[in-house]
């Protein structure tokens, strides 16, 4: 998808010498300075402004080093002929996608897993075993698992170098998120929020750059709101576009908050009312174009946005990372409670609340009082360190034992999860599970599924909370300026967020419970016949079939598992 200097961005790319070779898919933000440092450098350019040539001159003049100065999403081969070797990168929080597969008597790339598979060496690749039951445990694929034996996903931030002589391959960080808050609580929070609103119009104006026409993703939510506010600063003399989805079940819609904010920033909006039942038809050809499973069905409204959107412009900004950075999501208003109750609370009279809980009335609506209670229950069986892996996993652990007929511990199945957790520099909880929503909810979950339904429409998507400024500065924050309250009242998320653009949106939008871009599953799931003829491997069939019909005549709300079964069914 060409965006900036369509006519002298073609790829493949050489240089001049024919020596250095890259094939490139993403955006480069800071291109132009880098472009100035290099002609300083004695660089000479062919493109009038084509990002990938950046990388070419980078590679050259500062080797490995290219990678910690680019801003921007991108999935990156280099091909060095002089040093008979091939170099893979991605970007800080895995934005764009990047698969590889070391083999025998080649090496395969691609930003597909479908393309990965048309390799001769790769067409029988049998499914992973331990990675699906780690899908069931997520409903991502932590990196570096993909579905497939012996196909594998470049971590976010981590570059691939392979000899083409010796074809040794050899994978390493350059960039990791490190949440060292430096910043001392009692810091006046609207210097501080000045300062982020600094950093926002900036990482928002790189992102504005396009050779073709740019619109805006808004929810009507915090994160969506801010981006348009600053985006139309930013571009007084014309109307930006902006799109969402409706809904008619109303814990789910959010178009009139959306309509909100577009009449008071002054866009042009467009609203497409999705019609679940109509779309129920579409759902197995859309698992399956995604090439990769996907766990979170707001794919659906998500591919749905971003086609209606596509109608009318090229590239869409989109509030991705807010929630993660900002601790936005509601288990950071309870952390402190559930470990005081952690604390406190009995096994025995734990294990009675939970299965008092568990006779709650099943509800199919949005974050339901039994779903979520239920869930958080579940969740602190376990140590902190599994708490939000196991609030958000479609199965528990002995579920998953039972499903797949082999006994798998928790520690087994959330290994990433615990290995990160325990190499955050800072010990607060809620720094830690910033740090887990950031590292493997955004990057394996969140931007996937953005990123897949976006480019299925060929619509680029662009997130300005990742801008690697913006991002420096919030990892020094201290928690305390995210979330603001205390124990027995209850904390507010995102509090300095809301600080640096209480300016700008009205008070209902910024101080508004978040609804998240979901949609009614359950109840769609329970008028939904199962297929009985599709299967994955590994699992037994009849089981989950069990689990359908459980949910279908309501008693049992299995709406994540049975997601995650259909879309692996699609693609396995």
């Amino acid at each position: 998808l060409a965006v900036v200097d369509v006519p002298g961005g073609a790829q493949p790319m050489w240089d001049a010498s024919g020596d250095i070779c890259v094939v490139f898919n993403g955006e480069i933000y800071n291109h132009r300075g880098l472009r100035r440092q290099l002609e300083a450098r004695g660089c000479r350019f062919r493109t009038d402004h084509s990002d990938t040539e950046v990388l070419i001159h980078g590679y050259k003049i500062w080797g490995m080093g290219l990678w910690t100065k680019l801003n921007g999403m991108f999935a990156v081969a280099i091909y060095d002929r002089h040093q008979k070797k091939i170099t893979l990168a991605r970007d800080r929080f895995g934005e764009k996608p990047l698969f590889y597969a070391p083999h025998r008597d080649a090496f395969v790339f691609a930003s597909e897993l479908p393309a990965m598979r048309t390799h001769l060496s790769l067409r029988a690749a049998s499914a992973s075993k331990l990675a699906l039951m780690k899908f069931f445990a997520h409903g991502f694929f932590p990196a570096a698992h993909t579905p497939f034996d012996g196909i594998y996903k470049l971590p976010a931030g981590h570059i691939l170098t392979v000899d083409a002589v010796t074809r040794s391959v050899d994978t390493k960080s350059y960039w990791r998120l490190e949440i060292i808050p430096e910043t001392e609580p009692s810091h006046n929070i609207d210097e501080l929020a000045e300062e982020l609103e600094a950093l926002l119009s900036r990482a928002i104006l790189k992102r504005l750059e396009s050779d073709v026409p740019l619109g805006v993703f808004l929810s009507g939510g915090l994160d969506s709101s801010t981006l348009l506010s600053f985006a139309a600063e930013a571009r007084p003399e014309n109307k930006l576009k902006t799109f969402s989805m409706g809904f008619s079940d109303t814990s789910y819609d959010e178009s009139a908050f959306s309509k909100k904010v577009s009449a008071h920033v002054g866009s042009t909006h467009y609203t497409e009312v999705c019609d679940l039942e109509a779309s129920k038809g579409t759902v197995p050809e859309l698992l399956s174009r995604l090439g990769e499973p996907l766990g979170d069905s707001s794919v659906l409204p998500t591919s749905m946005l971003a086609s209606f959107a596509r109608k009318h412009v090229t590239v869409a900004l989109s509030g991705d990372g807010g929630d993660e950075l900002f601790a936005g999501y509601d288990p950071f208003r309870v952390l402190e409670r559930a470990k005081v109750y952690n604390q406190f609370m009995p096994k025995p009279a734990h294990a009675a609340v939970a299965m008092a809980a568990s006779h709650l009335p099943l509800s199919d609506r949005n974050m339901s009082l039994d779903f979520v209670l239920n869930r958080g229950l579940r969740g602190l069986r376990y140590a902190p360190s599994l708490w939000n892996p196991v609030w958000l996993a479609p199965l528990q652990p002995e579920e998953i034992a039972d499903l797949f007929a082999e006994q798998v511990s928790a520690e087994e199945l959330y290994s990433e999860a615990i290995d990160a957790w325990d190499a955050v520099p800072s010990t607060h909880l809620v720094d830690r599970v910033l740090d887990f929503y950031t590292r493997f909810y955004l990057t394996d979950g969140i931007l996937v599924k953005t990123d897949r339904a976006s480019m299925m429409a060929s619509l680029e998507t662009r997130a300005p909370f990742l801008d690697n400024e913006l991002v420096d500065f919030v990892r020094r924050l201290p928690w305390q300026t995210k979330l603001r309250g205390n124990i027995i009242k209850g904390y507010s998320t995102k509090w300095i967020l809301k600080r640096a653009v209480r300016r700008r949106l009205p008070e209902s939008i910024i101080h508004r419970h978040k609804k998240g871009f979901g949609m009614p599953l359950a109840r769609w799931l329970k008028n939904w016949k199962p297929p009985e003829q599709e299967s994955v491997p590994f699992i037994n069939s009849e089981k989950f079939l069990d689990r359908w019909r459980d949910h279908s005549n309501g008693s049992r709300d299995d709406r994540l598992a049975l997601w995650n079964w259909l879309s692996l069914s699609q693609i396995l």
